[in-house]
């Protein structure tokens, strides 16, 4: 064949025999289809000929292991870079073989070179198969490399993938951007690029219709809101939900370590203009979701903001009943120090023969009735 790839001899004759399935089409196909140069223009990724597939272990080794020597041996400028590889997804799917068998096998993801270098941080390389002409934009699985990158928050990538001209505004299969990928607190540089370089601030998710400062709100990442409120980011954004980006951070399970994190990203967005009375298309308002994650600081912060303590949801439950219907699995976060806040600011006590009993089980809020309940065990005993 024409290029001189240094395959092994096994799939250097696969490859070959793929060429020759692709001549046969071609010449089969109508010359109006033959002699178009529209399809290239549509396809920039498509060269002479369509991608190749790649099954050889030694090159996906060199890709996977970022060794630049081998990459730089195995793809050399006469190369067609944009290979396709089918590589083991994350996710496990009941797929159907032979005689009705049915079995549980991870999701197998097409990828490229340009994508495998991109999602594991391999500069170095991604930067060699760029300027041998790697399409920046191509996704045969759904996603381009920018959308790797991002999820491995490897700004190093980002940056050189953005300096070729990758779109920041390209969408995956999912209906994400880039933008909405950047999740983890090691992602801020990735969206200081992304913005540096046009990516819209308010974009949504097509099936969530979350903004980027859903997404970053809902992860408690306090530099992410911060950057992206000073880019203009919607504070009364609804997503699909009816939710706030206040609403989303007061929803999200998380564990006590994580309480103070989130509270600063509440506390930020309600210093910036949010409604602490927003309520989303099941009528709960921030504090009966903070009081559901048994987050007293969050709930202190509402309610001093003017947050209606006796407000009813769609299931006619206020903030107390959410908190009491937490406390026993919920108890590193002491949802006692919850209780005492709602009683602070006016809760109605509701249930009464049920919150004495549960008021017995946080000793912070009445020890007195505590102590009383102990000593009436013992008698019964």
């Amino acid at each position: 064949m024409d290029c001189s790839f240094p395959f092994s001899s096994a799939t250097q004759c696969m490859l070959q025999q793929d060429k020759e399935q692709l001549d046969q089409q071609r010449c089969s196909q109508p010359q109006s289809h033959r002699t178009g140069h529209n399809v290239a223009a549509q396809r920039p990724w498509v060269g002479r000929m369509e991608p190749l597939q790649c099954r050889d272990l030694l090159v996906q080794n060199a890709l996977f292991s970022g060794d630049l020597e081998m990459v730089r041996k195995y793809f050399t400028r006469s190369t067609a870079i944009n290979l396709i590889i089918e590589s083991r997804g994350e996710e496990l799917r009941w797929t159907s073989r032979k005689f009705g068998l049915w079995s549980l096998s991870y999701e197998q993801e097409l990828t490229t070179p340009l994508h495998i270098t991109a999602s594991r941080g391999y500069t170095d390389c991604l930067h060699l198969l760029l300027l041998r002409g790697a399409a920046v934009n191509f996704a045969p699985g759904g996603k381009t490399a920018l959308h790797e990158a991002c999820v491995a928050a490897s700004a190093d990538c980002v940056r050189l993938l953005l300096s070729f001209g990758a779109d920041p505004e390209a969408v995956s299969e999912d209906g994400y951007r880039p933008l909405h990928l950047c999740k983890s607190p090691d992602s801020i540089k990735c969206v200081q690029q992304l913005l540096k370089h046009g990516a819209h601030v308010n974009s949504r998710t097509e099936e969530e219709e979350d903004t980027v400062l859903h997404v970053a709100a809902r992860h408690g990442l306090i530099d992410h809101v911060q950057l992206l409120l000073q880019h203009g980011a919607e504070l009364e954004a609804r997503n699909e939900e009816g939710q706030t980006p206040l609403n989303a951070a007061c929803a999200q399970p998380h564990s006590a370590q994580d309480m103070e994190r989130y509270y600063r990203v509440c506390q930020l967005l309600v210093q910036s203009g949010a409604s602490v009375n927003a309520a989303d298309r099941d009528h709960q308002h921030p504090l009966h979701l903070a009081c559901k994650n048994a987050n007293a600081q969050i709930a202190e912060l509402l309610l001093a903001q003017g947050a209606n303590v006796n407000i009813m949801n769609y299931s006619g439950n206020t903030a107390l009943h959410n908190i009491l219907q937490a406390a026993a699995y919920k108890l590193e976060h002491h949802p006692e120090l919850v209780v005492r806040t709602l009683l602070n600011y006016g809760a109605i006590r509701i249930w009464p023969g049920s919150l004495l009993k549960v008021l017995v089980l946080l000793p912070g809020v009445y020890p007195s009735a505590h102590a009383s309940s102990a000593r009436h065990q013992q008698m019964k005993s």
